[in-house]
């Protein structure tokens, strides 16, 4: 049964574990780069700036949604971090349910995904 030519069986070979550990690195450096911009922009609000009540209602709005991302990239980051720390293991690139093979292609976009898109669903 095909289902669109994704579960290619494969094995993944000394070269393909250096791309992938190349695109984790650079995935790593970007992340590193957003989570420091999210905490510049999630500093808190000094009561002197006097922005107006609506302004500073916003502010705080923004904030709160700066905060989630933050978290969201930290999480990130970690997930990054564990698959560089994994990249070497004979189950990396298996799916964590399943267990066949994730596609090089999802690996290569999410990098720190443990799922293959079917049970990511």
């Amino acid at each position: 049964m095909l289902s669109y030519g994704l579960n290619i069986l494969y094995s993944m070979n000394s070269e393909d574990r250096k791309d992938i550990e190349h695109k984790i690195l650079e995935e790593i450096a970007q992340t590193k780069v957003a989570v420091l911009h999210y905490k510049e922009l999630t500093r808190p609000i000094p009561p002197e700036n006097a922005i107006g009540r609506v302004s500073r209602m916003d502010a705080i709005n923004n904030k709160s949604v700066n905060e989630a991302a933050l978290r969201k990239a930290k999480q990130k980051l970690k997930n990054l971090q564990i698959a560089l720390q994994n990249i070497n293991d004979p189950d990396f690139g298996k799916c964590g349910r399943c267990g066949k093979d994730i596609p090089m292609g999802r690996i290569l976009l999410i990098p720190h995904s443990r799922f293959c898109v079917q049970c990511a669903q």
